[in-house]
Formats: structure tokens, C-alpha cells, sequence
């Protein structure tokens, strides 16, 4: 009687265990691709990041060439 208790208990822990057995192989790979995808830039970010640094260039040159064109301005009252 008790052997027929054992036996579908012990079938049934073998199979959670291949389940954590494979879950903990597989861990390091999964932690590794995460980590990849992490420290690796696409494209699509690249040209995303690109994109800024060439917005804020351009605001940087019209805000200083308002600020040349004002000084002129201002200049050019005096002088008169």
C-alpha cells in the first residue's frame, strides 16, 4: 500500500525537478541575452540619438545667431 503512495510521488517530483533543472540551465543564457540587448544600440536607436544631437545643434547656431543679429541691431542704433 504504501509503495503505491510512493511511486506516483516520486514521478511527479521528477518532473518538477527536470523543470527546475532546465530553468536553471537556461538562466545564465537568458540573463546574458538580456544583458546584451542591454548594452548593444540599434539602428533605429543610433538614428533616434543622431536625430537629437543635430536638433540640438541647429538650436544651438539660431539661438546664437539671434543673439549676433540683436547685438547688431543694437550696434547699429548707437552708431546712428
Amino acid at each position: 500500500m504504501r509503495g503505491l503512495i510512493l511511486l506516483p510521488l516520486g514521478l511527479a517530483l521528477s518532473g518538477c525537478i527536470a523543470k527546475t533543472a532546465v530553468d536553471v540551465v537556461t538562466l545564465p543564457v537568458k540573463a546574458a541575452g538580456k544583458t546584451v540587448d542591454l548594452l548593444t544600440t540599434s539602428q533605429s536607436e543610433a538614428d533616434e540619438k543622431r536625430g537629437r544631437a543635430i536638433r540640438k545643434q541647429e538650436e544651438r547656431e539660431a539661438k546664437a545667431r539671434r543673439k549676433a543679429e540683436r547685438e547688431a541691431r543694437r550696434r547699429a542704433e548707437r552708431d546712428d
